[in-house]
């Protein structure tokens, strides 16, 4: 028995219904369920800030630093104005995850232990803890037996310490050591007239935080931080001219 025209023309149609819907559901357009992005453009955008020089700051109150400019930029971009909310790390992750906030800034990096209570955005910016001595100096072979000035109460002291055979010489700031080696951020070696040494202690991929869920909002921040990356560079030479 030959099928009917109506019944030739339905397996086709059918097929494309379901390429369809299959289409729309991967498609991968992010949305947000509670409207965040929506929301913000030419609104509020509530952003919290706990202090991490130069990433943040707040003296006298006032929210400063890398992460802050990048911030108001971003609401500019959105026709929004900031409202900072300041705060203890916790508190803010703790406000961002019923979404009381719709972005936390404070110096976060990509290992950081919220991870389960927010969503991160890709790193917009790497920094790294190395080594270095006075440009006048040449680099040492190697640093077993080289006293190294470094901030007491960091990470980067403990790893000289544990990790390496150079001598640790804690000390309050490292930015006022002159004239010996130093475990310091990369981005100072130029302002302070430093040499890389090649022992690099530590790397730290800088990030935000958003509200669990809201793609929409995160992606739109996560495509604003890369375009302007280039330009972290120059707002940590600012926030180190301003110290």
């Amino acid at each position: 028995m030959n099928p009917t025209r109506s019944s030739r023309r339905a397996g086709p149609l059918l097929a494309a219904v379901a390429l369809l819907a299959v289409l729309a559901a991967g498609c991968g357009i992010p949305r947000d369920p509670e409207s965040t992005l929506d929301r913000v453009q030419g609104g509020t955008l509530r952003a919290g800030i706990t202090a991490s020089e130069p990433w943040t700051t707040l003296e006298g109150g006032r929210p400063g630093g890398v992460e802050v400019e990048l911030v108001e930029w971003f609401a500019t971009e959105l026709g929004a104005r900031v409202e900072w909310v300041d705060g203890s790390e916790a508190d803010l992750m703790a406000a961002l995850e019923v979404r009381e906030l719709d972005l936390v800034v404070g110096g976060l990096t990509a290992d950081t232990p919220w991870q389960a209570k927010a969503a991160i955005t890709r790193s917009y910016a790497t920094t790294r803890v190395v080594v270095a001595v006075p440009s006048s100096q040449p680099a040492p072979d190697d640093i077993a037996g080289l006293r190294v000035a470094v901030e007491a109460g960091t990470d980067a002291a403990g790893i000289l310490e544990d990790k390496t055979d150079a001598i640790p010489v804690r000390v309050a700031d490292v930015t006022q050591v002159r004239g010996s080696a130093v475990a310091i951020e990369e981005w100072l070696l130029a302002d302070l007239d430093l040499r890389d040494t090649g022992v690099h202690l530590s790397k730290s991929k800088h990030v935000m935080a958003t509200p669990m869920g809201e793609n929409a909002f995160l992606v739109r921040l996560e495509r604003f931080l890369i375009a302007n990356q280039g330009e972290v560079p120059a707002l940590l030479d600012k926030a180190e001219a301003g110290r």
